[in-house]
């Protein structure tokens, strides 16, 4: 049976350039029941203003990912990594051993909104790495598009994880059906639009999580899903 976090029930930060919830406990956020979900540890959604972002701070251990839903996001890192983030893209930075890095929008008038992802990896102390892929190509109305996997299949970005993370697009009334491999468990975010998932209905923000085995999607209006595929076992 699936499970419905609701948007509104996340936990919120709002500061003077940032408005962030979290669906997973996350800095002063605790919530006891919604600390991870397998080895999925954090999805925030950020919104960020103008000329605005996080000064350089330091991370370990931890696969983290960025999506980028509107705007663009500018990336610095210990690695010597500068790049820009922006819709279509995705971002995969393996903190590993230890990796320092800033995040910051570049624009002087538009927000960035973006999704950050963070994934535990099955091994400590890895060598910190970098990637960063644009799907815009392959990605079509009612096609599930691979973005992470272990084996980097289907030219997605590789994860230190037995965690695989797709995009489905969904234009409006369109439907699609997904089915797991036995013995997985999914976590479904709304990153866009309004959609019936095996008949309970998700907006924008919502996420839903279980571990059935067939997933019935079916459009409201146009919708991006993003849909984690985890080991129970993380």
């Amino acid at each position: 049976m699936l499970q419905i976090r609701q948007s509104q029930d996340r936990g919120a930060k709002k500061i003077s350039w940032l408005d962030s919830k979290h669906t997973f406990s996350f800095g002063s956020y605790m919530d006891p029941t919604f600390m991870h979900f397998g080895s999925l540890r954090v999805i925030n959604e950020d919104i960020v203003n103008p000329a605005q972002g996080f000064s350089a701070h330091s991370h370990k251990d931890m696969e983290i990912i960025t999506y980028i839903l509107e705007g663009s996001l500018e990336h610095k890192d210990s690695l010597g990594t500068g790049s820009i983030i922006v819709p279509g893209e995705v971002q995969l930075m393996r903190a590993g051993s230890g990796i320092t890095h800033s995040e910051f929008n570049p624009s002087a008038h538009d927000f960035v909104h973006l999704l950050q992802i963070w994934i535990i990896p099955d091994q400590l102390g890895l060598t910190p790495s970098y990637q960063q892929r644009n799907f815009q190509s392959v990605r079509k109305a009612g096609k599930l598009t691979l973005l992470v996997s272990p084996q980097g299949d289907q030219n997605s970005l590789q994860i230190q994880q037995d965690a695989k993370l797709y995009v489905l697009d969904l234009d409006s009334e369109q439907s699609y059906s997904h089915s797991l491999e036995s013995n997985r468990m999914v976590w479904i975010q709304m990153a866009r639009g309004s959609i019936s998932l095996n008949g309970k209905n998700l907006f924008q923000g919502d996420g839903a999580f279980g571990d059935e085995a067939t997933l019935e999607f079916q459009a409201h209006e146009k919708a991006e899903i993003l849909i984690f595929d985890l080991s129970p076992h993380s």
